[in-house]
């Protein structure tokens, strides 16, 4: 240990002895350039001195001819003039804006790069990226960030209804889904998010999250005109639109990598690259996979470069080097252009990882909490109608933090991975303990933190629940686990769900889950065993989960597909490109057909659409305020949830039963909240009681 600590200090010396190399390389080149000028000065002078005679000779000259000018041509001028004195006037307001914006952070934002870079030239070319940015962002963007500045928590309110989807799935390409915007209307949404639509290799892409491009649509989807044309007719619509920004990596394929391949260093230094495996298995030693089984290791071997590259992801992503300024000033710039589009949220992607530090495990640290707040600072100078939401798929304990504190905040809201876990979970135990608990540690939080609600998205389901509470309620934490990843692929006796295994690891006994909420929650089994009250159980199953999700604290997101009850597509497994990765489960076509019996009575396309007007309908009342007073309450019995939201003097209970059977809730009595009552629950019933 003594050893390795005095490496990593060994490693921390030369690491400041580079940073004070550059501070000093930077002094230098700055005092030049300041010699530079005050010469370059004192020759124009004596330049000036000598042609003096001769320009007084010509200004007379030009003041008679001026004279002889027509009342024509001077009217013209003066006009010309005006015009061109109203619009610099607007452009000097219009900076002013800007100006006022980047006053009232400049020295948090110069601080917090400093301490990450000591470059004041790296800084110059931020902050003029970011005037850059202003200038270009068109008017009627503009008009929303001064709507916005004057409604800060315009994404807290009770009317937010969002809902994910990827582009070619279900609609084929941007043009196609601008069109498909009437069925979006329908729904009352107000928040749609677009999975990964940049640039991107074909077809080894994750998904879309290995990104070639960070300021082109990929051309399979569309342009950026496209884009741009998309948003502006979702804003009109009242439906902000909301894309992936991938921080940590690039694609192989992008244009820095490639560079790096070909043996430049500058671009090199833009990744993580060494000629042998001294520093990375330093790296490992620490450093935990992300994907043991599908991809394993933190670094992969470039023939063409001859160097290791570190991909914590998969191969195929190479890990950016926040270390180096030109990366960070150059991601920011990717972000602006993106908002200039038109793109009002940024879901943020696998934002714990992007700093990396030998001897820690590479997560959640300080640094990264630096780079977000400075990403929130920036687009509160250029672009204060965007909003940041978080992807910190870690522990619970380490979610608060991403929101920053009041004064210095970050994150704007966090996917609600952990309740999404601790739903699941509730389900298949028929027991909510633990999903209590985590909804306790959640309002607990400062007001400043949010949340986006979901059951499924284009993810799998990771069981990262909450081991130290598992053990004091006596619940083993690897078993549990075992049991809930089984139950949902159908093999444990009784299970009802019809899903799959995602990245099993044989060594650890680890797994996921992927599945469409529909077959998970047993709709599909009961459709393929023409089982009617396994159906009729099912879609109740369905409809709670959805009430239960959508009465906590922040707003609901639906998975595209979900309104229709859309199950498996296990088509999947007959395509090359995608029979590797099991979260193509539910990944698949929308099924339009399907969606057109949603109006139909009797169906059960019509079922599901019904039961999410029902949750609207929910939503659309006092107590879901975004200071509403959100709380669980004892009820007495382990399979039944409630929560309580109360807002200027009216109360809303919530009671939601995660079980098959009948249950019986009993909620105590508090002064100035609730009175003393009872409820009777049917299986998987969702009750709202006002009081």
């Amino acid at each position: 240990m003594a050893q390795s600590n005095q490496s990593a200090q060994a490693v921390e010396s030369v690491e400041k002895t580079e940073v004070a190399k550059k501070a000093a390389k930077t002094a230098s080149t700055r005092a030049a350039k300041t010699a530079t000028t005050s010469t370059a000065t004192e020759a124009t002078k004596t330049t000036a001195t000598k042609a003096s005679a001769t320009k007084r000779t010509t200004s007379r000259t030009a003041r008679t001819t001026a004279t002889k000018a027509t009342t024509a041509v001077r009217s013209a001028r003066t006009s010309k003039a005006a015009a061109t004195k109203s619009a610099t006037a607007k452009r000097s307001a219009s900076s002013a804006v800007f100006n006022a914006r980047l006053a009232a952070h400049q020295d948090e934002l110069e601080q917090l790069f400093m301490s990450l870079y000591n470059d004041h030239d790296a800084f110059d070319a931020l902050v003029a990226s970011m005037a850059a940015a202003y200038a270009d962002r068109p008017a009627d963007l503009k008009r929303l960030d001064k709507t916005r500045e004057q409604d800060p928590g315009w994404y807290k309110r009770g009317d937010m209804f969002g809902m994910t989807m990827y582009t070619d799935l279900f609609a084929g390409d941007l043009k196609k889904l601008a069109d498909k915007i009437p069925y979006l209307k329908e729904q009352k949404l107000t928040y749609l998010h677009l999975m990964p639509l940049l640039d991107m290799p074909h077809p080894n892409n994750d998904g879309g999250y290995a990104v070639q491009d960070f300021d082109t649509v990929d051309p399979k989807l569309g342009t950026n005109e496209d884009l741009a044309a998309l948003a502006k007719k979702l804003r009109r619509a009242g439906i902000s639109l909301c894309i992936d920004f991938v921080m940590n990596h690039t694609a192989s394929t992008h244009r820095w990598a490639k560079a790096a391949e070909a043996g430049d260093p500058e671009y090199q230094d833009y990744y993580f690259c060494y000629p042998d495996r001294t520093i990375p298995d330093r790296y490992d030693r620490d450093v935990p996979q992300v994907f043991p089984n599908t991809a394993p290791g933190n670094f992969t071997w470039n023939e063409k470069m001859n160097k290791w590259v570190m991909t914590q992801f998969y191969p195929f992503q190479w890990d950016l080097n926040y270390r180096n300024p030109k990366v960070l000033v150059a991601m920011m710039g990717s972000v602006m252009h993106l908002a200039n589009l038109g793109v009002e949220v940024f879901r943020i992607d696998a934002v714990p990882y992007i700093w990396k530090q030998l001897g820690t495990n590479c997560r959640n640290l300080p640094q990264v909490h630096t780079i977000v707040r400075m990403l929130r600072i920036i687009l509160e100078c250029v672009c204060p109608a965007v909003v940041l939401k978080g992807e910190v798929v870690m522990a619970p304990k380490e979610l608060a933090a991403y929101f920053g504190t009041p004064e210095a905040p970050e994150c704007h809201m966090l996917y609600n991975v952990s309740i999404m876990v601790n739903l699941w979970s509730a389900l298949a135990s028929r027991d909510v303990r633990l999903l209590k608990n985590q909804i306790d540690k959640l309002n607990s939080l400062p007001e400043n933190c949010w949340f986006v609600n979901y059951l499924r998205c284009h993810d799998d389901i990771g069981w990262g629940l909450d081991e130290d509470v598992e053990r004091y309620l006596d619940i083993d934490p690897l078993k549990h686990k075992e049991f809930l990843y089984h139950f949902y692929e159908g093999a444990t006796p009784g299970s009802w769900s019809m899903g799959e295994l995602y990245n099993y690891d044989e060594a650890t006994r680890d797994a996921r889950s992927c599945g469409t909420t529909a077959s998970l929650c047993g709709i599909e089994k009961a459709i393929i065993t023409h089982d009617k009250p396994l159906l009729e159980t099912s879609v109740d199953r369905d409809l709670m989960m959805h009430h239960a999700m959508s009465f906590l604290r922040g707003f609901p997101m639906l998975n595209c597909g979900d309104e229709i009850a859309q199950l498996n597509g296990w088509d999947y497994k007959e395509d090359p490109d995608r029979v590797e990765d099991s979260r193509n489960l539910h990944r698949s076509k929308f099924d339009w057909t399907k969606a057109a019996l949603r109006k139909k009575s009797g169906t059960l396309q019509n079922q599901l659409w019904k039961g999410m007007e029902d949750l609207r309908a929910m939503r659309n009342d006092p107590c879901f305020a975004p200071d509403a007073w959100v709380s669980t309450w004892d009820t007495f019995n382990d399979s039944v949830l409630a929560v309580i939201r109360q807002h200027e003097g009216k109360t809303l209970v919530g009671l939601f039963n995660f079980s098959p059977d009948p249950q019986h809730a009993h909620l105590n009595a508090c002064n100035g909240i609730l009175n003393a009552m009872d409820a009777d629950l049917q299986p998987y019933e969702s009750q709202l009681i006002h009081l």
